[in-house]
């Protein structure tokens, strides 16, 4: 039986797996990127537990992946923002969506379409602006909503927020 961690793995593939293997913890993570800071909409955008969300967090906390910051003293209220640890993680969420496009393609096409904040060019599976050409890191990019989009997401929900403003 698999056990539920990868002490016994000289491997630096089980210690990254250790920090963000378990399935939530990733999708936290896509959704900081995302825009989504806040415990409230990150579990009503999830659809996850409460406590499994705040266990999953307080991991990502204690692996210096996100920090959480004060934003309402009474009561008290914070968000969730990536470390540069956590921004580290970029290539791996973007590899896993082109992956995801590539093969577990939804109805439509892509929910999420990434591009060059600089000239507006699509990203390409090597983080290269096509329009471009430029060698695009997290803080270059920006994310909105594809074809495959579904009403509720948090993309499409900005998206309204910022047409309405």
């Amino acid at each position: 039986m698999l056990g539920s961690d990868y002490n016994g793995q000289a491997c630096n593939i089980a210690a990254a797996l250790e920090v963000v293997g378990e399935r939530w913890s990733l999708l936290i993570v896509r959704e900081v990127f995302l825009g989504v800071r806040r415990f409230e909409e990150m579990q009503a955008d999830l659809g996850i537990a409460r406590n499994v969300l705040q266990t999953r967090l307080t991991r990502l906390l204690e692996n210096g992946v996100l920090e959480r910051r004060l934003y309402q003293a009474h009561p008290p209220r914070y968000e969730y923002l990536l470390t540069e640890k956590g921004i580290d993680l970029w290539p791996t969420i973007v590899a896993l969506m082109r992956w995801g496009d590539e093969h577990a393609t939804r109805p439509g096409g892509p929910p999420v379409l990434l591009e060059h904040r600089g000239c507006g060019g699509a990203v390409d599976e090597h983080r290269i602006c096509e329009d471009c050409g430029a060698r695009l890191s997290a803080r270059d990019v920006s994310a909105r909503p594809g074809p495959g989009a579904v009403p509720n997401h948090p993309l499409v929900r900005r998206a309204r927020r910022t047409a309405a403003a």
